[in-house]
């Protein structure tokens, strides 16, 4: 079974830094790729960013050149590091890990992220 568990969020003033971590219970190379959600209240949850095991990453159009998603496989640990936040940014951050042919997402059970003004 697999299990992602996110840490890193807490509060910070807009313009401010966090570093979230999603740590997984097995090798993070056998997933196909890894990714970033969040979901603010009334919202829908969406895409923050994600990287394929080869490294390819893709981001949201609100978090380009503020955010970067990397991983390391030695410490089966997905990272985003967060620059620049905004309150807009304000939301409970989620992991997921991606197995294709298996048909398989895995989440994590989120990390709240919230910005004042």
């Amino acid at each position: 079974q697999v299990q992602l568990v996110e840490s890193g969020g807490g509060l910070v003033q807009a313009g401010g830094s966090l570093r979230l971590s999603c740590a997984a219970s097995g090798s993070i190379f056998s997933f196909d790729s890894m990714g970033w959600y969040r979901q603010a209240p009334g919202n829908q949850r969406e895409l923050v960013a994600t990287i394929t095991r080869s490294g390819s990453t893709n981001y949201a159009d609100s978090v380009k050149g503020r955010f970067t998603i990397s991983r390391d496989n030695a410490k089966n640990t997905l990272y985003l590091q967060m620059n620049s936040l905004k309150p807009e940014d304000t939301a409970v951050y989620y992991c997921r890990a991606t197995r294709i042919l298996a048909l398989s997402n895995y989440w994590g059970q989120g990390t709240q992220v919230t910005v004042s003004s």
